[in-house]
């Protein structure tokens, strides 16, 4: 059997309020051509479908379109829901969809209850918030990983009646995993991971939640997210696992990479050099966060990058040698607005805000008077 494991799909992100949904749907027409071209059985979705408990109207018709266009493709589609996702949302209508050969799992009760094709059991395993289960499960604890280890229990229990191959879908932080900036932090008293020793006695696991590839044991891999959603993820390889589970058990994998719609890059140095440089000409349409290092903060800074650099998202600004000290901070208590902020203007950029400057300012205190008068 062939398996496309993938995850993290975040439909209706934004990255830096830029809509992402264009990219999402380049990445959607990658998914049902590896499917076809590589005559995949069944597609595992590890959770986080959408960015989040209510999706945009855009994001589910989105959704909506992949898993009809997969359908249309004769292939079987197991999702769960991730810790950005409603599960109750999410899995409304999923005993009318199995009928489709979608089959959504999304209440940890039937952890134990797989989806079997041929004679693969996929085992569904919704993200777990160790709160809301321990009571039910009469947990001992509440981490993630006696909320997990209760789910595998289920597992194991159905597995060793039933027998033959077996697929977990998880989405959860398996110690060792590299995170990086876009993850939602899933930290219960300090205590995020579980070990990957948990999912011990399956055949093959398919993580979601963090956004990098990552292979944690042979039979045990995250295929993180199909595009970029931060700048920390600058250089990962995004796309999916093709996983070939032979008739005993035995797993190989191999990746495949997504297209990058656009590539995410972070730039740092001078205004002028960044501006200048031929060595940067291969960045200018890429998304991009930078880093000033000016010993003075450079006046139209972002303006003057979008120039050459279309699509800078991002600015931040660490001067050579750090911040300057200021000798004497001035009173603020009983000073005119005005005055407080042309001497903030003045301390972080070096220089005195010019007259057209300075009018805008104005123009902005005073329409803050006028707004606390009328309230």
């Amino acid at each position: 059997m062939r398996l496309l494991h993938t995850s993290d799909w975040h439909l209706g992100r934004s990255f830096h309020r830029e809509s992402l949904l264009a990219a999402q749907g380049v990445f959607v027409d990658h998914l049902v051509e590896t499917v076809r071209s590589e005559k995949v059985d069944v597609v595992v979705v590890s959770g986080d479908v959408y960015d989040r408990a209510l999706p945009s109207v855009d994001a589910v018709r989105l959704c909506d379109e992949a898993l009809r266009r997969l359908a249309a493709e004769g292939v079987r589609t197991v999702l769960i829901s991730g810790n950005h996702d409603s599960a109750r949302r999410l899995g409304f209508g999923a005993g009318l969809m199995d009928a489709a050969g979608v089959h959504l799992r999304t209440d940890p009760d039937r952890a134990g209850e797989p989806v079997v094709i041929d004679d693969v059991a996929f085992y569904g395993i919704p993200y777990l918030e160790p709160e809301l289960v321990r009571g039910p499960w009469e947990l001992p604890e509440r981490t993630h990983t006696a909320a997990l280890g209760h789910a595998m229990s289920l597992v194991r229990a159905d597995l060793a009646r039933r027998g033959g191959r077996s697929v977990v879908l998880a989405h959860a932080f398996v110690t060792g995993g590299r995170a990086s900036d876009s993850e939602r932090d899933i930290s219960v008293g300090g205590v995020a991971h579980v070990p990957v020793s948990a999912f011990d006695g399956v055949d093959y696991v398919a993580l979601g939640h963090l956004h990098g590839r990552q292979r944690m044991s042979e039979a045990v891999r995250y295929s993180g997210s199909p595009i970029a959603y931060s700048f920390s993820e600058e250089g990962q390889v995004k796309g999916s696992w093709l996983v070939d589970l032979a008739p005993g058990g035995e797993v190989s994998a191999e990746f495949a990479e997504a297209p990058v719609p656009r590539p995410v890059a972070t730039l740092r140095g001078r205004l002028d050099d960044l501006l200048t440089a031929a060595e940067h000409a291969r960045h200018e349409d890429h998304w991009l966060h930078v880093t000033l290092t000016d010993p003075i903060r450079p006046k139209g800074a972002m303006e003057r990058l979008r120039a050459r650099f279309e699509h800078t998202l991002a600015l931040s600004f660490e001067p050579e040698g750090g911040v300057r000290e200021t000798v004497a901070r001035p009173r603020l208590a009983g000073r005119p607005e005005i005055e407080v902020a042309l001497d903030f203007v003045r301390e972080v950029r070096g220089e005195a805000a010019d007259d057209d400057e300075t009018r805008l300012l104005q123009e902005a205190v005073e329409a803050c008077r006028v707004k606390e008068a009328m309230a």
